[in-house]
């Protein structure tokens, strides 16, 4: 059995890691988009490294971007496999799928006019709204803690991961020569302390562990740090300035918990009277979504809908769909808060209106998640003073805010945490993925000093013979 890497290979976005048998299966686990590198991006979402007619099927440990985005284009170069995920990860695949097709067709037709005008050679986007439809049909469901069995080779088992809802760390058995061999993907780890979603589960000893590390080298503020941080940040900005507040937010997850946050301000009598706008269809989609799925939320949350049937809903908050009423906020000069995707700000409406508000020193925008450093969040957490949007150039002036309490990624404690179900000394190796490469050389640090001998970071297509 061989194991390569042709995503989230010392970077964090763009999860893809393939497994070929001795009889010519392949396993793609994930097939996510790079995101925010900048001029890179493209480049890296153009090529596989592999031929996606040979993939067998796809295992998918859950629906964010990143994990999943490349589905499409899967699908629009011969792909024609299975997808196995949960069912709440087909529900919300299907809407980010086709919203990150509508995304790229919008994004592609606003540069391009800029690049007509200018002489230059114009864009396409790497997958059309049909192929994320078409490939939404081959989504198969395999709920959590059910041993699936695929083929007479391999089983599957979900086991539920805490980052979002619906996802999964994927762990196989895979018989080759009569020797079953265990191999667990992390997917994206939860936290142990999230406000609405269960806490990572257990999951069954390994022999193999491809793991995340997103935050292998940090910890998070206090969760309950999270409402008293947006509230100082409200009343700083749109009581104090006058000016908005600007959140970029990922439209599954993160936009729940600020909502979340903000209905628990509203409640205890605190939430400051302005206006509050979620300008995301996506967003709002999500949100049913997750709504329809209560049994996945921790007891406390479960707790509250006993007294809130709307955990997510509160007076004052509008919702924004259509484009033309999205374009009337950028007219709007009343204080406001406004909660958009995406959440590191490199794509869909909220370069918009981060375009619209920077100039402004009454404004803020804050950052309350990972940004890949290359791109637009990325740029503004390190303090650059001009920032580049579409083609154009703007200065920042508006200030500039983080909030790292709200992170669906867990840091190296919980990730540690995650891995106590495991016997060290009985996992021949385990590969360290999805983090900044500095990061993760400082997470294999702390794996070997828990017992871990044999831990790897694995380069861009490299490729590992395992047994």
């Amino acid at each position: 059995m061989q194991l390569s890497f042709h995503g989230a290979a010392h970077t964090v976005t763009g999860s893809k890691h393939l497994i070929e048998l001795e009889n010519g299966k392949k396993i793609l686990l994930d097939c996510g988009m790079f995101q925010g590198m900048g001029k890179e991006t493209l480049t890296c979402n153009s090529t596989f490294g592999f031929n996606p007619t040979e993939i067998s099927y796809v295992i998918l440990s859950h629906a964010h971007i990143d994990h999943s985005g490349l589905l499409p284009k899967l699908y629009a170069e011969g792909f024609r496999g299975a997808i196995y995920c949960t069912p709440a990860t087909i529900d919300l695949g299907e809407a980010l799928l086709a919203d990150s097709a509508r995304i790229q067709d919008a994004d592609v037709r606003h540069v391009n006019k800029k690049k007509e005008k200018q002489g230059k050679p114009i864009i396409k986007p790497l997958y059309t709204i049909d192929d994320a439809a078409n490939v939404s049909k081959l989504f198969s469901m395999v709920d959590y803690d059910e041993a699936f069995v695929i083929d007479e080779d391999v089983t599957l088992l979900f086991t539920d991961a805490g980052h979002i809802l619906g996802s999964a760390s994927v762990n196989l058995t895979v018989t080759e020569n009569g020797t079953p061999t265990h191999l667990t993907f992390s997917g994206d780890v939860g936290r142990y302390t999230d406000a609405i979603l269960r806490m990572p589960a257990p999951f069954p000893q390994a022999d193999y562990i491809i793991i995340e590390s997103t935050y292998g080298n940090s910890l998070h503020e206090e969760f309950n740090g999270t409402e008293e941080t947006l509230l100082e940040q409200i009343n700083h900005t749109c009581i104090d300035k006058k000016g908005s507040l600007v959140i970029p937010a990922f439209s599954v997850g993160r936009t729940q918990e600020l909502l979340f946050a903000l209905n628990s301000l509203s409640i205890s009598g605190r939430l400051p009277k302005v206006k509050y706008y979620v300008d995301s269809p996506l967003s709002i989609t999500a949100t049913e979504i997750i709504k329809k799925y209560p049994k996945y939320y921790n007891d406390n949350a479960k707790d509250d809908l006993q007294y809130d049937k709307e955990l997510f809903n509160f007076p004052g908050l509008q919702l924004i769909s259509s484009r033309e009423e999205s374009m009337a906020l950028n007219d709007n000069t009343e204080p406001m808060v406004i909660i958009s995707a995406s959440g590191m700000a490199d794509a869909g409406r909220i370069k918009h209106h981060i375009a619209n508000k920077i100039n402004d020193q009454r404004n803020t925008i804050m950052l309350v998640g990972y940004c890949s450093p290359n791109g637009l969040g990325g740029r503004l957490i390190a303090g650059d003073k001009e920032v580049k949007i579409f083609t154009e150039w703007y200065n920042v002036n508006a200030e500039v805010a983080t909030m790292r309490s709200m992170s669906a990624h867990g840091d190296y404690e919980d990730l540690l945490h995650y891995l106590e179900c495991q016997d060290a000394s009985k996992v021949k190796e385990v590969f360290v993925v999805h983090g900044e490469y500095e990061v993760q050389k400082s997470f294999r640090e702390k794996l070997i000093n828990k017992g871990f001998k044999n831990v790897r970071i694995p380069e861009m297509h490299q490729k590992f013979s395992i047994s």
